[in-house]
């Protein structure tokens, strides 16, 4: 229920979400849950502290970048940078990875190190000919650097990119291709060239990249739906116990 609210009405998902907890309170998934319906409402300390609980019971690092977001949410931008920075990017799935590199460009640039912020970005993701999930975000977290640079017509490129990348996956998505999409309209050379010597050439493999975004898309079901199993668990754990205890009255009264 908390999955398939939580973009219509946040506030609602998180009631449902916080239910789950009282009941579940030390299942892992209950506790993401938590987190990302307490981020979503703007409860960013909330949200950290779920994170955090979340991370000890899972040990996992897929929420390292809402963490560092979290931590830009309760005005702590230097302690967002040191928390990014102590996990092995190496470790992470490439959405996860990517999704931390614009977490800490968004924390650079509230110290106001917005070359440093630009830098964040330089990663092996930055394609501009190819079309992934995180892709529109990607593109437009570098644009929106770019404005704060004054590099404005560099910024509109990346502006332009970022929505021709949603444009791709929006009708892939509607074809039902779960297939890497090409972006067949390209740069001009003169701005392919600079962004070159940026150093933001990908030199990973493609399909590794599709394959690891199409398991984080199935994680992101898996999710809804364990919460989900997690409240009806619950609900019949409590209507058996509420109808155990009308049995043991009514032996008394006998």
């Amino acid at each position: 229920m908390a999955g398939r609210l939580i973009d219509e009405d946040p506030h609602r998902a998180h009631e449902h979400a916080l239910a789950a907890s009282r009941r579940a309170g030390r299942i892992a998934v209950v506790r993401e849950s938590v987190a990302i319906t307490a981020y979503a409402t703007g409860d960013y300390a909330l949200a950290l502290r779920e994170l955090r609980t979340y991370r000890r019971i899972s040990g996992n690092e897929d929420q390292i970048a809402l963490m560092v977001d979290s931590e830009r949410g309760v005005g702590r931008p230097d302690r967002a940078i040191e928390v990014g920075r102590a996990v092995d990017r190496n470790t992470l799935p490439v959405a996860v990875r990517v999704s931390l590199a614009i977490a800490l460009s968004g924390a650079r640039l509230d110290l106001g190190e917005t070359e440093r912020a630009l830098a964040e970005l330089d990663i092996p993701e930055l394609d501009p000919d190819r079309a992934f999930e995180w892709s529109p975000a990607l593109f437009a977290a570098r644009a929106a650097v770019l404005e704060e640079l004054g590099r404005d017509e560099e910024a509109a490129e990346w502006t332009r990119r970022a929505d021709i990348a949603a444009e791709a996956l929006d009708e892939a998505a509607g074809n039902g291709s779960d297939e890497e999409i090409y972006v067949e309209e390209i740069f001009d050379e003169e701005f392919v060239e600079a962004t070159d010597a940026e150093g933001s050439d990908a030199d990973e493999d493609p399909q590794a990249e599709a394959d690891q975004d199409g398991d984080a898309d199935e994680d992101d079901y898996s999710i809804a739906a364990e919460v989900e199993e997690l409240l009806a668990a619950a609900d019949a754990a409590a209507d058996a116990q509420s109808s155990t205890t009308a049995d043991d009255d009514e032996d008394q009264e006998r």
